[in-house]
């Protein structure tokens, strides 16, 4: 491009900023938290991967030793490392699929009823004190929810370890992080379904749609995209960081490394040994793997997410 063909793109770029400069002052506040908050971090965590630091000392450059060390020298990292991938590829594909479903289920529903039971599969994902429910309900004794059902019904003789065993640690928390799903994403399929007009499924029956499960395939999906697409950007991120549930119930670290994954694994290297540069480095691991993630997503719900 030459100087004179620039300058006139910067003058056109600059004429429109000025003409759409209400809807930039507008976009500016969250613009600028996003970048303190989301990028400045991001391209941060890049660079210190790169050092060994203790967040004491400057940052020292060491190249590759952290990535070196990561995939050849801790084991754990190996095993965290599927942890995360069995929690993301079982916890998401299933958690979005309930969220869609229950969604669908409760937009059936009276208005008072919907509101009901949008609270009650809602409320889970932003209530801390589940936890405490859920450690009474796999507690290891015998006055734990499952074990004394299980010992009633005469299935097993002795309570079950299941926070502690490496047997069934990862289980239990896979479990837990499936009930825990229904947040945003849950809302934005149930705000989706009561956002398409009705006329389009009256139009549908005319046209030859003749079974409920016609019309999800052939109506209702179609006109979901934006909301199909944002709940599986959501289910990715909580899929692939899950970290809360493992420490919450089960402790740091897991019995064997059973169900710790990269987050906990970073908590461990960043805020206990202080190894700021290693942590940096699972941390570059993991956000490109949710990147990836997002990109295979994006291709697969792609028909769907026109806008």
């Amino acid at each position: 491009m030459s100087r004179s063909a620039l300058k006139e793109t910067k003058v056109g770029l600059w004429r429109q900023m000025k003409q759409h400069r209400a809807d930039y002052l507008m976009v500016f506040p969250f613009a600028a938290l996003f970048t303190v908050f989301t990028i400045i971090p991001i391209l941060s965590s890049m660079v210190l991967s790169f050092t060994d630091f203790d967040m004491v000392q400057m940052p020292l450059f060491n190249g590759f030793s952290n990535y070196i060390r990561m995939f050849l020298n801790d084991d754990v990292f190996l095993v965290c490392l599927k942890n995360t991938m069995v929690f993301a590829f079982i916890t998401g594909p299933i958690s979005f699929a309930c969220c869609f479903l229950f969604a669908w289920l409760i937009n059936e529903l009276s208005r008072g009823m919907r509101t009901v039971m949008t609270f009650v599969f809602y409320a889970p994902s932003i209530s801390g004190s589940l936890f405490v429910i859920f450690s009474w309900v796999f507690s290891g004794d015998m006055y734990g929810l499952v074990n004394s059902v299980l010992m009633e019904l005469g299935i097993i003789r002795d309570p079950i370890q299941w926070l502690s065993d490496a047997n069934y640690i990862l289980g239990v928390c896979i479990l837990v992080q499936i009930w825990l799903s229904f947040g945003t994403g849950f809302l934005s399929f149930i705000a989706g379904l009561q956002g398409i007009d009705r006329q389009i499924y009256e139009a549908g029956a005319i046209d030859g749609i003749k079974s409920r499960l016609q019309e999800l395939i052939y109506l209702t999906l179609p006109h979901m995209g934006p909301q199909l697409f944002f709940a599986a950007v959501m289910q990715i991120g909580a899929s692939f960081s899950v970290g809360s549930v493992v420490t919450m119930l089960c402790g740091s670290p897991t019995t064997d490394y059973a169900a710790d994954t990269i987050v906990t694994h970073i908590i461990d290297h960043g805020t206990t040994r202080f190894e700021m540069g290693y942590a940096c480095a699972m941390a570059v691991v993991l956000f490109l793997m949710m990147v990836g993630t997002n990109q295979l997503v994006r291709r697969l719900i792609g028909k769907f997410a026109s806008t």
